[in-house]
């Protein structure tokens, strides 16, 4: 699930991701899948709320976005670097 913000992140926000991705994993998920990731987009985000708001195991991420793209190569670069860190494996 992915929720853009128009302003800064909110508990609120964080707190509405997290109803809606355990209502997901709870009557909807179909069995074999993988927990639901819930993605808030926000114009500013705050790890220190983050952290406090959400349980150690949410799978729930915020980020900020930008009112503009990066570069191609710069944006595929990054790309790569989270994979990397993430363990999941890179190919061309």
């Amino acid at each position: 699930m992915i929720d853009f913000k128009v302003d800064e992140l909110t508990h609120q926000d964080l707190g509405q991701m997290q109803m809606y991705v355990n209502y997901y994993d709870r009557y909807e998920i179909v069995e074999g899948e993988d927990p639901t990731i819930g993605i808030l987009m926000c114009k500013q985000s705050d790890e220190a709320l983050v952290e406090l708001t959400l349980p150690k195991d949410a799978n729930i991420y915020a980020r900020e976005y930008k009112l503009y793209l990066p570069d191609k190569k710069l944006l595929q670069e990054k790309l790569r670097q989270w994979l990397e860190g993430s363990g999941t494996s890179v190919s061309e």
